[in-house]
């Protein structure tokens, strides 16, 4: 499951930023990535973000898109690539929305994420089942 951080687990809508007492309350994520179109457009991650993005470990995912379906909108990171299930990180919070439902427990953090190939980033432009 998802590291909280010790926080209370309590998220802006808009942004996954925790909105916590430790929250960073006073700084600003600046244009890049407030917002999902913000970084659907700038490849960039929210920096206000504490958990690390997830990561679907495909020689255990079954395929069944559950995880898609739990993806809040507002995140909107998980897609079908091809034959696999990919989380593209810079729009995964990590709230953990999708590990629960999971039937085969194939979602782990990854906190030594790197930025998404660049073909992933063609999913959300060719069939974005967010919009």
């Amino acid at each position: 499951m998802a590291d909280t951080g010790g926080t209370t687990g309590t998220t802006d809508a808009d942004t996954g930023a925790d909105t916590g007492a430790d929250a960073d309350a006073g700084t600003d994520a600046g244009p890049s990535a407030k917002t999902r179109t913000d970084r659907l457009a700038n490849r960039a991650r929210n920096p206000k973000w504490k958990n690390p993005p997830l990561l679907i470990d495909m020689s255990i995912c079954i395929n069944c898109d559950t995880c898609i379906r739990h993806c809040p909108p507002q995140f909107g990171a998980i897609f079908n690539h091809g034959i696999d299930v990919i989380i593209i990180p810079e729009l995964c919070s990590g709230c953990g929305k999708c590990l629960e439902p999971c039937p085969v427990d194939c979602i782990y953090d990854d906190p030594d994420w790197k930025p998404a190939p660049a073909d992933w980033w063609d999913e959300p432009e060719l069939d974005d089942p967010y919009r």
